[in-house]
C-alpha cells in the first residue's frame, strides 16, 4: 500500500491519450486527495498546494461537491483579509468492510472513506467446519454493518485476512492448516455472496504488516517484516510502502521450513500451542495458555520464565532466517505471542546476536491484535476510494 499520490484515479499515468475530461479528472482526484492526507483547506490553500489557477480549483471543488465527495468544513478568518470556506472529504460517500478471521476469534469492522471505524464485532469463532465460520463472518459483517445504520449496497468493498495463501484461479486459500477444510474451493464465493459485495482475500500476516505500516510502529521503515506469532507463523514483508508477496503470494511462508534436528515445523516451535507443551515439559501442570504461562514468567515462575527463553531462542532462529534473505531494517513482533513482547525483546536479541552478524531493530506491534483487521480496512479503502471517486464523478 502506497502512500504517494496517484496521478489520477485508477492509477492513470501521464502516458495515457489526453483529453480534457481526464484532464479534469485529474484534477478533481489531485484535490480530494490533498484534503485527504493535509486535512480542511481552503480554495486559495489548494490552489497555493497543488499550483492549480483558483477558478480550476473552484471548477473541481464544485464537481466534488456536487457529487457528494467533500463537504463544507467551517471558515477561517486570518487576523487579517477575508474568511474563506473550508472543505474537506466527505466521510459518508462510501464505506468498507474489514474483517479478520483467526482460528480463536472472528474480528469485523466498517469504517467511512476516512478511515475511522463506525462499527465493529468481535466474537469468538465457535464453528466447527469451514461453512460454519463462512457464514459466522457474514452474520457479524451484517450486525456491523446495521449498527452503523447502513445497507450491505452501501459497503463498497471488503477485504478478508485470512490464515494462507489466496489462489486466484482456484478460488481457494492454500496452507491454511489451523482451519480445517478451509481451503475448499467456492468457501470465499459464498462469503462473497453474503456479504453481497466485492471481496478480496488477503494473507492475515500480510495485512498485518500493511495495517502496522499505515497506522503503527512500520510508518516510515524501508523494509520492514511484521511476524505474526500466535496459533500459527506468519511473515509480512513491506518495501518502501509496498507489501511483497512473492511470485504466488507465498513469500515469508517460513512457518513451514522443518527445524534441523527436530521432527517439527518452525511453526510447530514457536506457536502458542509450543510455549504450553514446552511449559508442560518444564514442569507446570493444570489447565495452560499461553498466556498464563507468560503471565506465570512475569510473576517470576521458574519453569516458565525457562519455557519463555525457549521461546525467544526459536524466535530468534525465525529472525535470523528473514534477515538473511531480506535484510529488514525493522522486525515487528505481533500476534497473541506479540502480545508479551515486554518478556521477549531482550532475549530475543541477545539469542539473535549469537546466530548472526545482522541486526535487524526489534520492537512490538503497537496495534495488537488489531494488526490484521486494520491492514484490511487500509487495503479495502485503496479499492474504495478511486471505485466512488469514478463513480460519483462519472470519470
Amino acid at each position: 500500500m502506497s502512500r504517494q499520490l496517484p496521478v489520477g484515479p485508477g492509477g492513470q499515468t501521464a502516458a495515457q491519450p489526453w483529453n480534457r475530461q481526464r484532464l479534469r479528472s485529474n484534477n478533481e482526484w489531485l484535490l480530494l486527495e490533498r484534503l485527504r492526507t493535509d486535512g480542511p483547506s481552503s480554495r486559495a490553500q489548494l490552489a497555493r498546494d497543488t499550483g492549480l489557477s483558483k477558478p480550476t480549483v473552484s471548477a473541481a471543488l464544485a464537481t466534488l461537491e456536487q457529487g457528494g465527495l467533500v463537504r463544507e468544513a467551517g471558515v477561517f478568518a486570518p487576523e487579517r483579509g477575508r474568511t474563506a470556506l473550508l472543505y474537506e472529504p466527505d466521510p459518508a460517500a462510501g464505506h468498507v468492510l474489514g474483517v479478520d478471521i483467526g482460528r480463536g476469534r472472528l474480528r469485523v469492522a466498517v469504517a467511512d472513506l476516512t478511515g475511522e471505524l463506525i462499527a465493529r464485532r468481535d466474537v469468538p469463532n465457535h464453528g466447527s467446519s469451514a461453512d460454519e465460520v463462512a457464514d459466522a463472518v457474514v452474520a457479524a459483517a451484517r450486525e456491523a454493518t446495521a449498527e452503523a445504520g447502513l445497507t450491505a449496497d452501501r459497503i463498497v468493498h471488503a477485504v478478508v485476512g485470512t490464515p494462507g495463501v489466496w489462489d486466484e484461479q482456484r478460488r481457494s486459500v492454500r496452507y491454511a492448516g489451523n482451519l480445517p477444510g478451509w481451503g475448499r474451493p467456492g468457501l470465499f464465493d459464498r462469503i462473497a455472496e453474503g456479504l453481497a459485495t466485492t471481496v478480496t482475500v488477503g494473507n492475515d500476516a500480510n495485512l498485518a504488516a500493511l495495517g502496522e505500516y499505515a497506522f503503527g510502529a512500520g510508518a516510515g521503515g524501508r523494509v520492514f517484516v511484521y511476524l505474526l506469532v500466535g496459533t500459527g507463523l506468519g511473515v509480512g514483508v513491506v518495501k518502501d510502502g509496498e507489501l511483497v508477496a512473492g511470485a504466488h503470494g507465498a513469500a515469508g511462508e517460513i512457518g513451514s521450513l522443518p527445524v534441523p534436528g527436530q521432527r517439527a515445523t518452525l511453526e510447530d516451535t514457536v506457536s502458542a500451542a509450543a510455549v504450553v507443551r514446552s511449559a508442560r515439559e518444564l514442569g507446570l501442570t493444570g489447565p495452560l495458555t499461553a498466556e498464563q504461562v507468560f503471565q506465570a514468567a512475569r510473576d517470576g515462575v521458574p519453569a516458565a520464565v525457562e519455557a519463555v527463553q525457549g521461546e525467544a531462542e526459536r524466535l530468534a532462529y525465525a529472525v535470523a532466517l528473514v534477515s538473511a534473505v531480506l535484510d529488514p531494517d525493522l522486525v515487528v513482533l505481533g500476534g497473541g505471542i506479540g502480545c508479551s513482547a515486554d518478556l521477549l525483546l531482550e532475549p530475543v536479541e541477545r539469542a539473535l546476536h549469537d546466530l548472526t552478524p545482522l541486526r535487524p531493530k526489534l520492537v512490538p506491534s503497537r496495534l495488537g491484535h488489531e494488526a490484521v483487521l486494520l491492514g484490511a480496512v487500509a487495503t479495502a479503502l485503496d479499492t474504495a476510494r478511486p471505485e466512488v471517486f469514478e463513480r460519483r464523478t462519472g470519470s
